[in-house]
């Protein structure tokens, strides 16, 4: 709590780049350290920003300047396929569930011609939604040295979010 804004920031972020760090821990130490609210922004921003620079650098550095050899990669061409087929509603819902592999998101959506702008803005409000989960289940964990009842109700919640995560991204031909 005293190094301020910045290391819960960081932290959120470095996940976008290293996702086997689990955000769920993250945004729960951070809600611990910072208040639900506090907590909740904190892990926002660094999700935001650490999507946002995972994204830009697909979309940037590798599909402007590496494209041509990158091309012959028959899976880029499959993820870039893949993303022709996707609505702005259906981003968004794997931006919502917590098990999506959003770094396979970042890579799809960063190499293809898919807006960049609308890309983004459903990004940020997806993740919006689903730290604002994740804090509640941190929020639960707290809350929990009161009243048990409160992580039994946020373990149930991830197991739901789980299961529908599953079911959503197998009918998207992501696992």
């Amino acid at each position: 709590e005293g190094l301020g804004p910045l290391v819960p920031i960081l932290l959120a972020m470095v996940e976008s780049i290293f996702p086997p760090l689990p955000l769920i821990a993250i945004v729960a130490l951070n809600i611990a350290a910072h208040g639900g609210f506090l907590g909740f922004v904190y892990s926002w921003l660094g999700v935001a920003a650490g999507g946002t620079v995972v994204f830009l650098f697909w979309r940037r550095v590798v599909k402007r300047f590496f494209w041509k050899l990158a091309s012959r990669s028959e899976q880029l061409k499959k993820a870039q396929q893949w993303v022709s087929h996707v609505d702005t509603a259906s981003l968004f819902m794997l931006a919502v569930l917590p098990f999506t592999p959003t770094s396979f998101l970042h890579l799809a959506f960063g190499i293809s011609d898919f807006d960049e702008k609308r890309y983004l803005i459903t990004m940020l409000l997806g993740k919006g939604v689903m730290v604002a989960m994740m804090a509640v289940f941190g929020q639960s964990l707290v809350s929990s040295m009161k009243n048990p009842l409160y992580l039994v109700l946020a373990v149930g919640l991830w197991v739901a979010m789980y299961a529908v995560s599953k079911r959503f991204c197998k009918r998207h031909h992501l696992d």
